[in-house]
């Protein structure tokens, strides 16, 4: 078994190199095998929805996320989201290979939420019905985002807001998000990848 694989990781680094020396397309690519598109320009990148999701036509005047934390709830209106001043610079790695280096603005989670009690999980939803779940320690390292590379969010990258999640693959940057609440569970009780 150790030399099957070692063999075979000779022979991918033998086809990286290749790449490289040859100057293939290829040698540009993420280990995720995504290729950039669209890095510090908004315009270039494109436009994609998990499955039928189609882009909703939302009003940002008459947005508002449903933040709900136990038995508590409120609403955060676009105005009071888009006045975040939260800025990280991320990589959307989405899983129709392509991947954009942005710097995104926004409110972090942890900010919305305040301290999230042990035990809870974090769901966020899309107005389409999409969900995540995620770690209530993750708080401090979500964001929900308004712009990108200093303008606001196009319907189709999630405006009005969307989620902004550094370190995991784009099917868990809900976009068009409607709400956003903690529950008492695991946040590994859902599909590895969405199914609806």
């Amino acid at each position: 078994m150790g030399a099957l694989l070692g063999v075979g990781a000779a022979v991918f680094a033998a086809a990286e190199g290749l790449a490289i020396v040859a100057r293939l397309p290829g040698r540009l690519r993420r280990a995720t095998g995504s290729y950039e598109t669209g890095t510090d320009n908004p315009d270039a990148m494109p436009l994609t929805s998990w499955l039928f999701d189609e882009i909703p036509d939302i009003d940002p005047a008459a947005y508002a996320v449903s933040v709900r934390i136990g038995g508590a709830s409120r609403s955060v209106g676009y105005d009071e989201l888009n006045a975040g001043t939260d800025e990280v610079r991320a990589i959307l790695d989405c899983t129709g290979g392509w991947y954009a280096a942005q710097t995104w603005r926004g409110v972090r989670l942890d900010r919305l939420l305040g301290d999230v009690p042990d035990g809870r999980v974090i769901i966020v939803t899309s107005t389409t019905g999409y969900s995540r779940r995620f770690p209530a320690a993750e708080a401090s390292r979500l964001w929900l985002a308004t712009a990108m590379a200093g303008v606001a969010l196009a319907p189709g990258h999630g405006a009005p807001a969307r989620l902004v999640a550094p370190g995991r693959r784009g099917f868990w940057w809900v976009k068009w998000v409607a709400s956003i609440e903690t529950v008492t569970g695991s946040d590994w009780w859902q599909s590895p990848f969405p199914l609806q």
